[in-house]
C-alpha cells in the first residue's frame, strides 16, 4: 500500500510546508505546524468545488445597469438581534456568532429560530448536542417547537445534502469547530477543516439563498478560533460579551456588510432564556441612596443609538514604587494619557496614586467621548467629593488640554434629558442650537474650565 503523503499546516494562518518547522514562515507563530494528509484532487473535483460560488454564471455588467432594488429582510423574532444585524436577516447571508462558553450563543439562536419557524421552514444543525438535549432546552425555555427541524450531523457534505432536501429559509450550524469535510483527513477543529467546511457552507448559502447562522468558538484571548480567513468569508461577525455569572449579555457587531458595525444589542439572562432590554440606559445607571464620590455618567454612542453608562473611578495612595493603573471596560493606554494631561493642564497630580477605573454593567466604552467623564470621576474620587446629582458629561480631551466635540451631540443630550438629567457638561462644539427644556447645558473648550465647574 502506497504511503500517504503528508504536509504541515500552520494552525494560525493556514500556510502549508512540506516539512516541519518550529516557527511558521508566514505568520512567525511558534509550534503551530501540524501534520496532516495531503489530499490531491482531480481536475474534475477542483472544477466542481470552485465553480459557481454565487450560484450564477459570471458576466460583466455596466454599473448603471445593476439592479439596486433592496433585498427584503426577514425578522429574527428579536428586535435587539435585528438591530445588531442592521434591520433583520438577509437571504443568502452568512452570520458568524462568537463568544465565551456558556455566554448564551446557542440559547439566542434557538429562541430566534423557534419564532422564525412559525412563518417559514428552519433547520437547526447541532454537532455538539443530541436532539434530546436541544429539545429539552427548548422545552425548559417554554418555546414553541411544532415546526422546528433538527439535524445531528458533523460532516458538511451530509449537512448540505439534507438541507437541499429540507429547503430551509434559515439554518443554524452549532458549531463550525465540530464540522469536518471528507475531502480532508485532519481532525475537526483544525485550520484546514474549519476553512474548508466554512467555505462549503457559505457556498451553499449563496447558491440557495438560505440565511446561515454559524456558531464559532473563541480562544482564551477572546478572538474567534480558527483561521482569520473565516471572518473574511462571512457577511457579519457578532460577538457575545458579558460575564457568565452576570445577568446582562451584550451582542456587538464587529463586521456587517448589511448594516452598521459596533451596533450593540442588550439582553438579560433569565430562567426563560434571553430577554431583550429595550431601554439599556436605565439598566446601566446605578441607583444610590446617597451620592457617591468617584462616579460620573457619560452619554456614549453605540452603533445607531445613545446610551447612558456609569463610569467609576477609585484613586488611592500608592504604597508601591510603580502606581497601579487598572481599567475595566476602558482603554488602559488612554487612561495613562488622560492622567498625564490632567497633571499638565489641570494641575491635578496622580503620580503617587493608584487609579482604578470601571464601567458599570460590563460594557466596553472604546470611543473618546468618555474622556471628560473619566477625568471628572477621577477628580471626584481624589477630592472625595461626589459630583452633582443628575449630571451627565461627555467630550474628548486632547493632549493640549483642549476639549473636542464628539459626533451626535444633540441625540446624546436628548437621551440624558429623557432619563431625568438636569445638567450637562459638554464641549462647546456640541452646544445645542436650541435650548433643551429641563436640561442646563454648559459648554467647555479647555480641561481647566470643566474642573472649575465641578
Amino acid at each position: 500500500m502506497a504511503k500517504v503523503k503528508t504536509i504541515y499546516v500552520c494552525q494560525e494562518c493556514g500556510s502549508e510546508s512540506p516539512k516541519w518547522a518550529g516557527q511558521c514562515g508566514q505568520c512567525k507563530a511558534w509550534n503551530s505546524m501540524v501534520e496532516q494528509a495531503d489530499v490531491k484532487q482531480s481536475k474534475a473535483e477542483k472544477s466542481s468545488r470552485f465553480t459557481g460560488y454565487a450560484g450564477e454564471q459570471s458576466k460583466v455588467v455596466k454599473m448603471d445597469k445593476v439592479d439596486l432594488s433592496e433585498v427584503p429582510r426577514m425578522g429574527s423574532g428579536m428586535s435587539e438581534l435585528d438591530r445588531v444585524l442592521g434591520g433583520g436577516l438577509v437571504p443568502g447571508s452568512v452570520v458568524l456568532m462568537g463568544g465565551d462558553p456558556g455566554i448564551g450563543k446557542s440559547t439566542i439562536l434557538l429562541q430566534s429560530l423557534c419564532k422564525i419557524s412559525e412563518e417559514m421552514p428552519v433547520l437547526y444543525v447541532t454537532g455538539e448536542e443530541s436532539m434530546q438535549q436541544v429539545t429539552m432546552r427548548a422545552q425548559r425555555l417554554g418555546l414553541k417547537t411544532g415546526d422546528f427541524s433538527l439535524l445531528t450531523e458533523t460532516q458538511v457534505e451530509q449537512i448540505t445534502t439534507q438541507a437541499l432536501m429540507q429547503k430551509p429559509k434559515v439554518m443554524v450550524v452549532d458549531s463550525i469547530q465540530t464540522i469536518y469535510t471528507e475531502m480532508l483527513q485532519s481532525a475537526p477543529g483544525g485550520v484546514a477543516q474549519v476553512r474548508e467546511s466554512a467555505a462549503q457552507l457559505v457556498r451553499f448559502a449563496k447558491q440557495t439563498g438560505t440565511t446561515l447562522l454559524v456558531v464559532g468558538h473563541v480562544t482564551k484571548d477572546g478572538a474567534l478560533a480558527g483561521p482569520r480567513v473565516l471572518e473574511h468569508m462571512v457577511d457579519a461577525v457578532l460577538y457575545f460579551e458579558g460575564e457568565r455569572d452576570g445577568r446582562l449579555r451584550l451582542l456587538r457587531a464587529v463586521k456587517n456588510r448589511f448594516g452598521a458595525v459596533n451596533e450593540l444589542g442588550v439582553f438579560a439572562m433569565t430562567d426563560e432564556g434571553l430577554k431583550q432590554v429595550k431601554n439599556p440606559s436605565a439598566i446601566f445607571l446605578s441607583k444610590y441612596t446617597d451620592p457617591v464620590a468617584g462616579s460620573a455618567i457619560v452619554s456614549t454612542w453605540e452603533g445607531t443609538r445613545p446610551m447612558l453608562v456609569e463610569i467609576q473611578a477609585l484613586v488611592d495612595t500608592s504604597h508601591a514604587p510603580q502606581p497601579k493603573r487598572v481599567a475595566v471596560g476602558l482603554d488602559h493606554q488612554r487612561i495613562a494619557m488622560l492622567l498625564a494631561v490632567l497633571n499638565r493642564h489641570g494641575g491635578v497630580a496622580t503620580f503617587d496614586q493608584d487609579v482604578f477605573a470601571n464601567v458599570v454593567g460590563g460594557v466596553r466604552v472604546m470611543e473618546t467621548s468618555s474622556d471628560l467623564a473619566l477625568i471628572a470621576a477621577i477628580i471626584s474620587s481624589l477630592r472625595n467629593r461626589p459630583l452633582e446629582e443628575h449630571l451627565v458629561i461627555f467630550g474628548e480631551v486632547g493632549l493640549a488640554g483642549e476639549v473636542r466635540p464628539v459626533p451626535n451631540g444633540q441625540e446624546r443630550l436628548k437621551e440624558a434629558e429623557k432619563h431625568g438629567f438636569k445638567k450637562a457638561i459638554v464641549p462647546k462644539g456640541n452646544l445645542p442650537s436650541k435650548p433643551i427644556k429641563g436640561l442646563e447645558v454648559h459648554g467647555v473648550s479647555r480641561l481647566q474650565e470643566m474642573i472649575n465647574l465641578l
